[in-house]
């Protein structure tokens, strides 16, 4: 058998206990801070009209602040992610969330510019590395063979939280006003931290143990051959293509829906929460194609990483064609298949990082990877505010950007399938650990 080919064998699936009621508990509330995390992030798009009416703002300087997010971001993803491992989840995912409801407490009652740029910024730094952190304790809870269900589901919280934002946030802001909308999400994040101080733990899997996928990941490897080992270079790539269209989906959908295309609020309202949801349910199904794909003995690099190029390549289509079609059925679910593959996606790719990294070296890497994607969603926005500001209508601003997003989006599967290869890059770490054994022996 080749060795791209190798796949999580039968001996690896039985050797461990399956995972108890605990450990889907534990996905559950994951699920439920990665749905707080990304509905932080959507509140600025869904109130984005009301905003730019009462700030006095045009689209290039919203584009600032939806960019501005991640200007921390990084750093961020790359502190928090040295954190797993190191600090107790408990307290490590409720002191974060915590920091997420104190940045969002200032839109409570300010109107300034400058307070809502500063508090987003403070809010990229603290979301950073809740992917990492999120995805590091749920990986501690299962074997490798059963990751790529779990992970999808803690992925799927990235979706149903606008999913659950949009129509809540639509009808808070018609209801009172957009300072209302900072105030229900951060009482829902408060309520988050307060039933994880009381039950959310850490896995019992030995954090500085080698763990079986489809060969032995020694105890440690160096960095420098983790994070330049083609599979970690190739789903950041994917990831920094994925994480721009979500950034930009964030951002600017509900406004490309509303100025570009004429949709009213309650519409586009709707229309944002079904991109969200269909992605959140195409990410669960595909992790289960992914499990069973595994169970059937496919290789890894197969069930996990072209599956994942193959859905952002068919998103990043959706993605050139939608804005360029007639309103009506057609072009929403373009739309909406567009954005759900694109999501659908990551939960699979994200099992793929444990399986080329030992365990007690997860969230470090993780963290890295985060800070560099995280520069696509720095950039996306900028650059479909400019282009719309520039445009002499906002329709043509949306088509331009949203086809240049699409182009990226293409180009990434494509080199990411070339250079995803996990059964070669864990054979060169063992390979190389050989070496560095045999030259200290001699």
């Amino acid at each position: 058998m080749a060795a791209e080919s190798l796949p999580l064998t039968a001996s690896t699936e039985t050797r461990r206990p399956p995972a108890g009621r605990r450990a889907w508990l534990m996905v559950a509330l994951l699920l439920a801070f990665m749905l707080l995390n990304y509905a932080d992030k959507a509140v600025v798009g869904l109130v984005g009209v009301d905003l730019l009416r009462d700030l006095d703002i045009d689209a290039s300087e919203f584009g600032v602040v939806q960019s501005g997010f991640f200007w921390l971001y990084a750093a961020g993803a790359i502190v928090g992610g040295f954190l797993v491992g190191r600090v107790p989840a408990r307290w490590l995912l409720g002191g974060i969330a915590l920091l997420w409801v104190l940045c969002l407490l200032p839109m409570v009652w300010s109107t300034s510019f400058t307070v809502l740029l500063v508090s987003r910024m403070l809010l990229g730094f603290a979301e950073g590395p809740s992917a990492a952190m999120a995805l590091g304790v749920a990986h501690s809870w299962f074997p490798a063979a059963r990751r790529a269900l779990p992970t999808s589901f803690v992925v799927a919280g990235a979706s149903f939280g606008p999913l659950v934002a949009a129509p809540v946030i639509t009808a808070v802001v018609a209801r009172f006003d957009w300072h209302a909308a900072f105030a229900v999400t951060a009482v829902a994040g408060l309520v988050w931290v307060v039933v994880w101080l009381f039950i959310g733990r850490g896995g019992p899997e030995g954090a500085g143990r080698a763990e079986g996928t489809f060969a032995e990941l020694p105890e440690r490897v160096p960095y420098r051959r983790l994070l330049t080992s083609g599979t970690v270079i190739g789903l950041t790539v994917l990831f920094f293509a994925t994480y721009a269209s979500v950034a930009v989906k964030v951002s600017w959908l509900p406004l490309a829906l509303r100025q570009g295309l004429g949709y009213d609020a309650t519409t586009t309202g709707w229309l944002v929460a079904l991109t969200y949801g269909s992605g959140g349910v195409l990410m669960i199904f595909f992790g289960a194609v992914s499990r069973a794909m595994t169970l059937r003995g496919a290789g890894v690099r197969a069930s996990r990483g072209v599956l994942s190029c193959v859905l952002v390549a068919v998103a990043g289509l959706c993605t050139i064609a939608w804005p360029s079609l007639d309103r009506g059925p057609l072009q929403i679910l373009v739309l909406v298949v567009g954005a759900s593959l694109c999501v659908g996606a990551q939960g699979v790719a994200w099992a793929l990082v444990s399986d080329v990294t030992p365990a007690a070296q997860r969230g470090t890497v993780m963290g890295v990877m985060v800070s560099c994607y995280s520069l696509g969603g720095v950039v996306a926005p900028l650059v479909l505010g400019g282009l719309v500001n520039g445009a002499s209508d906002p329709l043509g601003g949306y088509r331009t950007g949203f086809a240049g997003l699409g182009g990226l989006l293409l180009v990434a599967a494509l080199v990411a399938i070339w250079l995803i290869r996990p059964a070669r890059d864990v054979a060169a770490y063992a390979s190389a650990s050989g070496r560095e054994q045999a030259t200290v022996d001699a």
